[in-house]
């Protein structure tokens, strides 16, 4: 069964909705504050340990996340722990005042200013949790920027904090932390790209939610989960059959590269060969053909009428002749100059992947229109720039998951919205987010890579139903990240150019299958 717990992610409003069924259950808020804490503290201790950490400063906010850290100031000194307190609030929840009480009469000395924590060890900030929705008062601000210059590790109890629980945006001012807790569910701060400089290394602290008290706030399927290599693996079209030829394998078609941009259609292909479809066809202009046949002989070249900017002019096929494929893929390297050849493959009765310049002509259309009036599944597979042009009613994207889900279902496309935390919907309002990835990504044609090898995946897929292409996208996103990590980590992040990245894409998957 899918571990909905590690993998779903959730909203403030939906995480105290879940706390709220646990307390409705009988769960005090003080036995769960304890369970979370003492979690902590365990971790703290594990990763901090004495004597090397010997002095430990924390940071008291008013509400139960000030309670959480008064909890681990406790056993942290119970521990042998030199702790001392920073409260810049009087008013503080009952429950948290409660704790502070009880730690006040273990002789742990409490502070108004922040200056005394200055040679402390490690900080430990409880100021501000989940369900922060109004920038930080001032002198708050202040005392997080001074905190900041400082040298020592800071752990952030649930969030850093100053960061929007669903958004990610700094709320005038946000903790630098160096390890973040994740109490419970994962938020989707965690994975919204403004956020993850302040994160540091996160983890979540399970403390034994139960499903049911989950599944009666989350909707089934929930619309917010991280891809998994569980996941990914069971997605890959394998085992293949042993009757299997190379037709029943996917039969895909790409369209891309023009004289000025001649290694995107290279790049593409290298994707979509790593993906292992049975029959790879590559439209490019007629001058490239014989550099695209020195680097792939096993694929059909299709050499294409081309203009005086060295762009494909037309297509040898008409929309009907392209129905001949499981699926096409149009844009890598095309240029704006090739508006023909899109405007004839948004007409093809077959499965459709959309990146780079197709993207870019499509945004001069009315997107949404001829995006609806398509029969077949499409795939677009933007940057946040080409995000932008493709959707400019979608002003607020402060919430990037919110942004792509938005998307998806109004243009009825799958959207795979490219990033450090690549997020992939579909129409019905599912997102699929990508947990890791690396800088090592940012170089051009990367990105082409992805297109193929997401086409040649999706190619092998499209006779199934729609949820399998959407599983598909985001499977190839997927793998696509883990090839980069990997690449990375073995020649660094300077030494991943596409072609190397390409050539990561099978040892990668065949290090997972064989684990």
């Amino acid at each position: 069964m899918e571990n909905i717990v590690e993998n779903a992610i959730v909203s403030a409003e939906q995480m105290q909705l879940i706390e709220s069924q646990v307390f409705a259950a009988g769960m005090p808020v003080a036995g769960l504050m304890e369970k979370a804490a003492r979690l902590c503290f365990e971790r703290i201790k594990n990763l901090y340990p004495l004597p090397q950490h010997a002095s430990v400063g924390i940071l008291v906010g008013p509400g139960h996340n000030g309670g959480d850290a008064l909890v681990i100031a406790r056993e942290l000194y119970l521990a042998g722990y030199q702790v001392k307190i920073f409260r810049p609030f009087f008013k503080l929840k009952q429950l948290t005042a409660q704790h502070a009480n009880y730690v006040a009469s273990l002789g742990i000395t409490f502070y108004e200013e922040i200056q005394p924590l200055r040679k402390c060890q490690l900080i430990v900030d409880g100021l501000f949790g989940f369900g922060l929705n109004r920038d930080l008062p001032e002198k708050t601000i202040q005392v997080i920027d001074l905190l900041n210059s400082w040298s020592q590790p800071i752990v952030s109890i649930d969030l850093p904090s100053g960061i929007n629980t669903d958004t990610g945006r700094v709320m005038g001012g946000a903790i630098n932390a160096t390890h973040t807790f994740c109490l419970g569910l994962w938020k989707k701060a965690f994975f919204q790209e403004q956020a993850l400089e302040y994160f540091g290394n996160s983890e979540r602290i399970d403390f034994g939610l139960l499903r049911h008290h989950i599944w009666s706030v989350l909707p089934q399927p929930v619309p917010i989960k991280q891809m998994t290599m569980a996941i990914a693996l069971d997605c890959l079209p394998l085992p293949r059959p042993i009757i299997s030829y190379k037709y029943s394998r996917g039969n895909l078609l790409l369209i891309c590269g023009s004289r000025t941009y001649a290694g995107a259609a290279i790049l593409a292909a290298l994707g979509a060969r790593a993906s292992g479809v049975g029959m790879l066809s590559v439209a490019v202009p007629e001058s490239l053909k014989s550099l695209l046949v020195s680097h792939l002989p096993e694929a059909i070249i299709v050499d294409c009428p081309e203009n005086k900017e060295g762009a494909i002019s037309s297509l040898p096929f008409s929309p009907t002749d392209l129905s001949q494929f499981d699926l096409v893929a149009c844009g890598p390297g095309l240029t704006r100059n090739a508006k023909s050849v899109v405007a004839k493959v948004l007409q093809a009765e077959c499965p459709l992947i959309l990146d780079a310049d197709g993207l870019n002509i499509l945004a001069e259309h009315d997107v949404l229109e001829v995006l609806n009036e398509r029969v077949a599944p499409t795939v677009l597979t933007p940057h946040l720039g080409e995000f932008k042009r493709l959707f400019p009613e979608i002003t607020d994207l402060d919430d990037r998951l919110d942004a792509v889900q938005t998307a998806a279902k109004t243009s009825n496309a799958i959207i795979l919205l490219k990033g450090a935390r690549t997020a992939i919907a579909n129409p019905q309002g599912l997102i699929w987010i990508i947990p890791q990835s690396t800088p090592a990504l940012a170089r051009g044609g990367s990105g082409d890579v992805l297109t193929g090898l997401t086409a040649g995946l999706a190619a092998q897929e499209s006779k199934t139903v729609d949820s399998s292409l959407f599983n598909t996208v985001a499977t190839s996103a997927w793998w696509h990240a883990q090839a980069g990590i990997k690449a990375a980590q073995e020649r660094t992040e300077l030494g991943v150019d596409a072609t190397t990245l390409a050539q990561y894409l099978t040892p990668t998957i065949n290090q997972f299958l064989s684990n």
